[in-house]
């Protein structure tokens, strides 16, 4: 019988793989997950509580994660988007729409699919860093009835803003802020941004696997203590996540938090920057981003899949590669930790670079990326029709239109084409980019 998924990742252990990239135990070189085996694989056996009705060791455990004393927190076992589409389904009847940026993860406009709900999205500042969605702007919160806003901070390149300025102007309009801190779960660390849990967010869903060292779908949920709608999101939590709750997940979330706990960032800094300055004897372009965990590479001439090629020639593997650059997500370096550190230093001297940097592919224009407001509107239809762009205004887009680079959907399922929207779309036509959602002049509209 054949075994394709083991087999994969039984190779890649042989080989050695290095990782860049998530989770934050980087192949159990961080962390002490260790202490964890397979044979605690359990169920809700007498003694063992219940995830959906804790009353004992697992309430025990949620009430030892104290990131910040206003919060309680609720484990996660279905990741981070168990911990989203709770929180909005529980506002499914609450007057309004939901405030959204337009980097927000896919579980979010899940949530408004599912529950039916219409969203509303912000203005956005691209950043002219990694040239992706940074924050959000908002300029017209007076003229709108919105009922929750969903906040992401950081970006998946690694770049914050203000997030207690933006939260106490929502909740100043009385609006409460769902925070995706899914790649900040190390956030609060010395030397790192600060979390939103010190912002009064009124819930926040981190992504400890990303970040820390806990197993692949280990997230938490922290709700405010002064948080609406508690006892709905709770109720929620129930339905999105598993019956059979994995204990060794729940087991990897509390060493991840005591780890984070006791974390001592001096080793991490000193790694950090002997890495650094070996890109940058091999002439990589280092960016260096708001969060240190995270790092932007590029180099003269080059996309980032040939830079992604050049590293898993040498079995290191990075966390996404775009048309400008890799990015890498570095380990949480700590004493004792078994991360092959000198052998990444050692890999990354051997890779073969160009001789003649100006026979790659040359240097990129920045991408334009949509930053209006605009809106999303839930819908499944099959009455569709392929029409040309320039002739769509006013129509209703009935799939995501999703230019590479970046990679990113810049007009979202749901939302009504603008003007604006259209000569963002001839820009796109001609500069002869990718666009997913596009054929031949064409994009897929509701029927009138």
């Amino acid at each position: 019988m054949k075994t394709p998924i083991i087999e994969k990742l039984n190779k890649l252990n042989d080989l050695n793989a290095i990782s860049l990239h998530v989770p934050g135990h980087k192949n159990m070189t961080i962390g002490h997950l260790e202490a964890l085996n397979i044979s605690m694989d359990k169920t809700e056996i007498t003694g063992l509580d219940d995830l959906h009705h804790p009353e004992d060791i697992i309430l025990q455990s949620m009430n030892l994660v104290k990131k910040h004393e206003d919060y309680t927190a609720h484990l996660l076992v279905n990741g981070t988007t168990s911990g989203i589409l709770s929180v909005i389904q529980a506002f499914n009847k609450e007057k309004g729409r939901v405030l959204l940026m337009r980097n927000s993860h896919k579980s979010v406009l899940h949530a408004l699919d599912i529950s039916n709900q219409f969203g509303q999205f912000t203005e956005m500042i691209q950043s002219s860093t990694s040239l992706h969605y940074q924050q959000p702007l908002f300029n017209n919160l007076d003229k709108q009835k919105n009922k929750l806003a969903v906040l992401t901070y950081p970006n998946y390149y690694g770049e914050t803003y203000d997030v207690s300025e933006k939260i106490n102007e929502l909740h100043n309009k009385h609006i409460p802020v769902l925070v995706d801190e899914a790649h900040g779960a190390h956030f609060g660390l010395q030397g790192f941004p600060q979390s939103s849990l010190n912002c009064r967010a009124d819930y926040v869903v981190q992504s400890y696997h990303k970040t820390l060292p806990a197993l692949t779908m280990g997230s938490m949920l922290f709700i405010h203590k002064d948080a609406p709608l508690r006892n709905e999101i709770i109720k929620y939590l129930n339905y999105f996540q598993t019956s059979s709750p994995s204990y060794l997940i729940m087991a990897s979330l509390e060493s991840a938090h005591q780890f984070y706990n006791e974390y001592d960032e001096k080793i991490f800094f000193i790694k950090r920057n002997m890495l650094i300055k070996q890109l940058k004897r091999m002439e990589f372009k280092v960016i260096q981003v708001d969060d240190p965990l995270k790092l932007l590479i590029r180099y003269q001439g080059a996309t980032g899949e040939d830079i992604q090629a050049w590293l898993e020639a040498q079995h290191i593997y990075v966390e996404l590669a775009d048309e400008y650059q890799v990015l890498l997500v570095l380990p949480l370096w700590h004493n004792n930790d078994s991360y092959p550190f000198n052998d990444l230093l050692h890999r990354i001297a051997k890779i073969q670079l160009p001789q003649k940097k100006w026979k790659l592919k040359g240097n990129f224009a920045s991408p334009k990326l949509l930053t209006d407001s605009g809106e999303y509107k839930p819908f499944e239809s099959d009455k569709t029709t392929w029409l040309d762009f320039t002739k769509a205004n006013g129509r209703i887009v009935a799939q995501h239109i999703v230019p590479y680079p970046p990679g990113i959907p810049t007009i979202i399922k749901g939302e009504t084409i603008t003007e604006n929207m259209i000569e963002l779309l001839e820009d796109y036509y001609k500069s002869g980019l990718t666009i997913e959602g596009m054929e031949n002049n064409k994009i897929l509209v509701e029927d009138e």
